[in-house]
């Protein structure tokens, strides 16, 4: 269970990597904490492992990034030469892996709240992240749901996933992670990847990119979080999903709202009252 007293952290970035290759190789091995929900229900399953099957461990890691990326990442990094189709979602991961193989893999993990009890405003700022790609992943799996896209648990797990270096950097540089984020609350009229290409040397979408080959996580998956395919309607599922969950992450009355509202129903085929209708109540 979570322990205040578990606190110090010596690996810690204060100051920025030289580049995108520095970034790259010091993430590659860095340990990646879980929410403390996950750790806790990880272990309360391990004690009745005979009970759980991939579905079940499946939808409690589907509401952690971190975890849903420490499975994909292990799962591609032992996937047998045999396997022709790649797995693309955490439980098809956990199906190719096998229950107990799985819990062998991870024994207790990490937990993001032991990791920065020390540091209370850098755990509030990566709690914010993690409920905006919570709140993300909900509204792209309702669009892709309501045009029966068939990658809709891909879609979902893509949106989870789409800010997760930003995560790991609250894990790992908080110092780094809070001087972005003031900046941009002082100007909101900065950009993030001028402010991140500053502060860090390196544009944070461009370093999860690189990790996601790095890590060599399916195509289909590092495809649907790249804003360069951002035309094609299941990553436009993703991407507006991303959007609408930074825009009113602190209500409804941000101005870029209703070019959100306007793009969704576009999406969808729907007028934008019923849009904006259908947005509230998945908010609700």
């Amino acid at each position: 269970m979570y322990n205040p007293a578990l606190t110090t952290d010596c690996t810690r970035l204060t100051k920025p990597l030289a580049n995108l290759p520095a970034w790259v190789a010091f993430f590659r091995n860095a340990d990646i904490p879980v929410m403390a929900e996950t750790a806790d229900t990880l272990e309360a399953m391990r004690e009745r492992e005979d009970d759980v099957d991939a579905n079940l461990i499946g939808e409690m890691i589907a509401d952690d990034p971190l975890m849903t990326l420490k499975v994909m990442a292990h799962g591609a990094k032992n996937r047998s030469a045999r396997v022709v189709t790649e797995p693309e979602t955490v439980t098809s991961t956990l199906v190719m892996m096998g229950i107990s193989p799985f819990f062998r893999a991870f024994g207790p993990q990490p937990v993001l709240e032991h990791k920065l009890a020390d540091r209370p405003e850098a755990l509030a700022g990566l709690n914010e992240v993690l409920r905006r790609a919570s709140r993300a992943a909900n509204f792209a799996l309702s669009f892709a749901v309501h045009r029966l896209d068939p990658d809709a648990a891909i879609i979902h797990q893509a949106a989870l996933l789409h800010d997760f270096a930003e995560m790991l950097l609250w894990c790992h540089a908080p110092d780094l992670a809070m001087a972005i984020r003031n900046a941009q609350r002082a100007d909101p009229t900065l950009r993030s990847s001028t402010e991140q290409r500053r502060r860090l040397h390196v544009d944070l979408l461009d370093l999860q990119h690189a990790l996601m080959l790095e890590w060599h996580l399916p195509d289909l998956l590092i495809r649907f979080t790249d804003d360069k395919h951002a035309k094609q309607p299941n990553v436009l599922c993703v991407m507006l999903g991303v959007r609408l969950a930074r825009h009113t992450a602190d209500g409804w009355d941000n101005a870029a709202i209703p070019d959100d509202v306007s793009d969704v129903a576009h999406l969808l085929n729907l007028s934008t009252d019923a849009t904006f209708s259908l947005l509230r109540g998945l908010d609700s």
